[in-house]
C-alpha cells in the first residue's frame, strides 16, 4: 500500500482529499496535518511514502516544508504532490525545483487527483521493476513526452490540434467548453474531455469564473510555450 498524508489547513478540504485517496486501489491515509511543523513531525513518524502538500500553511509555506523535507531526505525520504490555490510563477518553480511529484491547482475536479494518484502509483511501480535503465524507460520514469506514446483512449492527434487552434485564435482568451464547442463543431462533452486532456498535459489551464449564484465556470486558457 503506498501510505499518504494530507497537509491542509482547512479541515473540511483535508477530509476530501483523504477520503479521495482512501477510495483509491492501493493507497492508504495514515495521517493528517494542518500546519507545517506537524507535517514536519508527521513525516518523522508515519514515515509516509506520498505527501499531498498545499502551499497555503498557518505556520509556515508550504515551500518551506517541501525545503525542509528534501533536507531530511536522507533520512526520511518522501514524495510530494503539491495541492494548492498558490498559481503565481514563482511558487510554481520553486515546487519544480523542490521535485514535487505534481502540482495541482485549486480548485480541480475530484477526477484530477485520482489520475495524478494514478500516474504516481505507475511511476513507483517503474521504478520497482527497473534494475539498469535505458533512455526509453528513463523517459517513462521521468515522465518525458514521447513522439511515439500514443494519446489516451479517444483522445486523436487531429481533433486535439483542432482544438488547441480554437484556443489560440479565439479572441477571448479564455474559453468556456461550450463556446469552445461552437468554435469547433464538436460536442460539448467531446470538447470538455479535449479541454481537460490539454490541462493533464500541460498545454492548457483551466480556471474557475465566478458568477453571481450557482456553481463557478470553467474556464480554459492556452498556455504559453
Amino acid at each position: 500500500m503506498i501510505q499518504v498524508l494530507v497537509v491542509d489547513d482547512d479541515f473540511m478540504v483535508a477530509r476530501l482529499h483523504s477520503s479521495v485517496v482512501a477510495s483509491q486501489p492501493g493507497f492508504e491515509v495514515i495521517g493528517a496535518a494542518r500546519t507545517g511543523a506537524d507535517a514536519l513531525a508527521a513525516v518523522r513518524t508515519l514515515r509516509p511514502d506520498l505527501v499531498l502538500l498545499d502551499i497555503y500553511l498557518p505556520d509556515m509555506s508550504g515551500l518551506e516544508v517541501l525545503r525542509r523535507f528534501r533536507e531530511s531526505a536522507a533520512d526520511y525520504p518522501v514524495d510530494v504532490i503539491v495541492i494548492s490555490a498558490a498559481r503565481d510563477l514563482d511558487t510554481l518553480r520553486t515546487a519544480l525545483r523542490g521535485g514535487v511529484f505534481q502540482y495541482l491547482v485549486k480548485p480541480f475536479e475530484v477526477e484530477s487527483l485520482r489520475a495524478r494518484l494514478e500516474d504516481y502509483a505507475a511511476h513507483r511501480a517503474e521504478l520497482h521493476h527497473l534494475t539498469e535503465a535505458h533512455q526509453d524507460e528513463v523517459d517513462r520514469v521521468f515522465r518525458t513526452p514521447s513522439t511515439r506514446t500514443p494519446p489516451p483512449k479517444g483522445i486523436s492527434p487531429e481533433t486535439t490540434t483542432l482544438v488547441l487552434r480554437a484556443l489560440a485564435e479565439s479572441p477571448d482568451p479564455d474559453l468556456s467548453a461550450t463556446e469552445c464547442a461552437d468554435l469547433t463543431g464538436l460536442s460539448r462533452s467531446s470538447t470538455r474531455r479535449y479541454l481537460e486532456h490539454l490541462v493533464t498535459t500541460g498545454q492548457a489551464e483551466m480556471h474557475p469564473r465566478y458568477g453571481t449564484a450557482g456553481r463557478p465556470e470553467r474556464r480554459y486558457r492556452l498556455l504559453p510555450k
